[in-house]
């Protein structure tokens, strides 16, 4: 990666104010959560089921057990610490440059990197509500629980995150392409770009400076205006 796309990056972010980051499962590998479809990503791991089956809302309904089980060992990642990615981003927003972090991850890294303004696509793994009586519940009361959680009232505590087949908020997917729409500078960083609607947000995009940080290739590659094949938090550091 020349030293040439970093500077054009650091220039870019100086003479921008109003700045929004949209990321994927790329920026928390840093942090030791691994990527869903890299190649030791959650989905190439064995299973009885496939991953999109196990994570679904049909699956989580049948099969509630087995979906606790692996969500669990897998998902419900609490041991970890944000890495250079969202430090920077944090300090970007501290500083009046950065508008908003519209993220499809779950694993709550942005806020405790000291982001406010992150827009969960997917939801989080921190936040957690008994089915029958609503009772918020945090990822650390799941995770000691032994097999299924559930509540003082007798439901089942479901994770507040989006499933397969499951809608994803509205709100935050408004509150998102209002962010988006708007930015002078959109960074996109650690998403395939695969996901929808997800990814469909990017094109409400109409600045005209929009780049893209990936270790491999994306759909969106030829669009972009800067292209940085770097891991993410590698590319940011030098914003702190």
């Amino acid at each position: 990666m020349s030293d040439t796309a970093l500077a054009t990056l650091k220039q870019w972010v100086e003479e921008s104010h109003n700045i929004v980051f949209f990321g994927g499962a790329g920026v928390s590998t840093e942090s030791g959560i691994p990527d869903f479809r890299s190649e030791d990503g959650l989905y190439r791991q064995k299973y009885k089921y496939p991953p999109e089956q196990m994570l679904s809302h049909s699956f989580f309904l049948s099969h509630t057990e087995e979906f606790f089980e692996y969500y669990k060992n897998q998902m419900l990642v609490l041991d970890v610490k944000p890495n250079n990615a969202h430090l920077a981003l944090a300090k970007l927003e501290r500083e009046g440059k950065l508008a908003a972090v519209v993220t499809q991850n779950i694993d709550g890294l942005h806020q405790a990197g000291g982001s406010e303004n992150v827009l969960e696509l997917h939801g989080s793994i921190h936040r957690n509500y008994c089915m029958k009586c609503h009772k918020f519940y945090d990822g650390a009361f799941v995770k000691a629980q032994p097999d299924i959680p559930r509540c003082s009232c007798g439901g089942i505590i479901k994770p507040d995150v989006v499933l397969y087949e499951e809608a994803l908020d509205q709100d935050t997917m408004n509150r998102s392409v209002r962010a988006i729409s708007q930015a002078d500078l959109l960074i996109i960083g650690g998403t395939s770009l695969v996901v929808y609607p997800a990814a469909g947000l990017v094109r409400y995009y109409r600045g005209k400076r929009l780049v893209l940080i990936n270790k491999g290739s994306t759909s969106m590659d030829q669009n972009a205006d800067l292209v940085i094949s770097l891991p993410i938090g590698q590319a940011l550091e030098m914003f702190l």
